[in-house]
């Protein structure tokens, strides 16, 4: 469930956490793969932070302990080994559990508006990841960056963590079934997909699909269908004059006042609203 407060925008950080960060503005080698920032932290409560409007694509990857993070409209757990992959023009929310150390990497992409993101339709959003790489990654970017004796050791490392961002944001081990189910349903958003469909376009039973969702996405088939819906329906939003019950009707919602809660419940803003802030 969402919280009982409405969300803002919101960067706490607290006496009891530390954060390192290594910015596009002092390493021109990650503006080159359209990469904001990136960083450590080593949180506890009070720590949180809630985008309403998220600018890019961005990865946590935890390497230790626990937090939370606002994923699919309901607060999940991430913890150890374990990474999730937000979209671009979408909430994101997540805090430290009181008590308890949280460690955790991240990336955080801008979004060209001529460059597709990292995130596909068959990217998961909350999944198994081995941290250290990605962490070793970014500790060494962090070294070289403060011996500057090297430029192109700073690209080895950007490079590297790049590449370990698509490893977790295009799996190559995700079943090439699932591949081809979502490449097909994101073309079709409109239809009526029920998990019966979905099933069968694939020629899996309903529990294996539930399975393999579960495993390689980290949410059930039918809340991949609504993610989906959301993300088409947030950029038909920004960037066309469709009325709101029209944007429903292509993404899949007959009920526009259904559409708009569950928009609202996804992307943190009701449809109006969400277009009113991108104009």
């Amino acid at each position: 469930m969402m919280p009982p407060n409405p969300l803002t925008e919101t960067h706490v950080i607290g006496a009891e956490t530390i954060e390192a960060k290594v910015r596009a503005q002092e390493c021109p080698a990650l503006a080159l793969h359209h990469i904001a920032h990136v960083g450590l932290a080593d949180a506890a409560a009070p720590y949180e932070m809630v985008r309403m409007d998220l600018s890019g694509t961005y990865l946590l990857s935890c390497s230790a302990g626990r937090g939370q993070i606002l994923l699919d409209g309901r607060w999940q757990t991430c913890r150890e080994g374990w990474a999730c992959l937000a979209p671009p023009h979408a909430l994101l929310a997540f805090r430290a559990v009181r008590g308890e150390r949280w460690e955790f990497t991240w990336v955080r992409y801008q979004q060209p508006p001529d460059q597709k993101p990292v995130i596909s339709s068959s990217s998961p959003a909350l999944a198994r990841f081995d941290p250290r790489p990605l962490h070793a990654a970014v500790q060494g970017l962090f070294a070289e960056m403060q011996s500057q004796t090297a430029p192109a050791a700073v690209s080895h490392w950007v490079e590297l963590i790049h590449t370990y961002v698509l490893r977790f944001a295009r799996p190559w081990q995700t079943d090439d079934r699932l591949g081809h189910l979502w490449e097909h349903v994101a073309a079709r958003l409109g239809e009526p997909w029920s998990l019966d469909r979905l099933a069968r376009h694939c020629h899996l039973s309903t529990e294996h699909l539930r399975r393999l969702c579960r495993r390689e996405l980290g949410r059930s088939p039918m809340h991949h269908v609504i993610f989906l819906r959301m993300q088409r329906a947030a950029k038909l939003l920004a960037t066309t004059d469709d009325k709101v019950e029209t944007v429903a009707g292509e993404v899949g919602y007959a009920n526009p006042f259904v559409f708009s809660t569950t928009f609202k419940k996804w992307v943190g803003w009701r449809p109006s609203e969400y277009r009113a802030r991108k104009r």
